[in-house]
């Protein structure tokens, strides 16, 4: 392994790293959106908009993330909208991650024992007090470790944009690859970034769902 080489792409990668960073967390945030809102529909079973996300969440979580792309970055332009692959990546992201995410929400939602709302309504509590007040912080507690296991597989998945010619950190690695052989240097490089941009995630994840245990629980 040449350290010169390493020293030399530090800076090319650490460009594709921001990208990557800004690509992923907007879409990151895009399926939290999508799933509170989706989580939201089926909860509360909306009959129309209910068929409507369960077709949703069907379609993205058993479609790879390269296909979905495929279809927004050629099938847009064929409609007439000119976008960027930046965008691209961003919606297909979202896109992804928000059935995942519509699920760990819902599935939060759901857990919460029916027994809780029933002794809230025999206490005068309204609906909405009941909601926001019983239901939902338990909810939240119950699906941080979902939540966080999506966005991680979600920042994972940007892998997927060098496809569309996005030039995130893998398709520098593979750029640089291909232009001068240095495997070996762009590779750990290439896990150096990765590592980066998903421990910290990983470490605040714990951090949170302890945090927010212990307030709820007490253990």
């Amino acid at each position: 392994m040449d350290t010169g080489v390493i020293s030399k792409y530090i800076p090319i990668f650490a460009k594709a790293f921001l990208l990557t960073l800004k690509t992923g967390w907007l879409g990151v945030l895009l399926a939290f959106l999508l799933g509170i809102a989706g989580a939201f529909v089926l909860y509360f079973k909306f009959p129309l908009l209910s068929a409507v996300i369960k077709c949703y969440v069907e379609l993205f979580r058993n479609t790879p993330l390269l296909v979905q792309l495929f279809f927004i970055y050629y099938g847009l332009p064929a409609l007439g909208i000119r976008t960027s692959a930046e965008f691209c990546g961003v919606l297909g992201l979202g896109l992804l991650g928000g059935s995942y995410m519509t699920e760990s929400i819902r599935s939060g939602l759901e857990a919460v024992p029916q027994i809780q709302k029933e002794s809230a309504v025999s206490l005068g509590f309204t609906k909405k007090q009941i909601f926001l007040d019983i239901i939902l912080p338990q909810a939240f507690t119950i699906s941080i470790p979902g939540l966080i296991a999506n966005v991680i597989f979600l920042l994972k998945e940007t892998s997927v944009f060098s496809a569309i010619s996005l030039m995130d950190l893998m398709f520098t690695a593979k750029d640089l690859i291909g232009l001068y052989y240095d495997t070996t240097e762009s590779l750990f490089l290439l896990v150096v970034f990765y590592i980066l941009m998903l421990l910290p995630v990983s470490f605040a994840g714990s951090i949170i769902e302890k945090k927010t245990r212990f307030k709820m629980f007490g253990d």
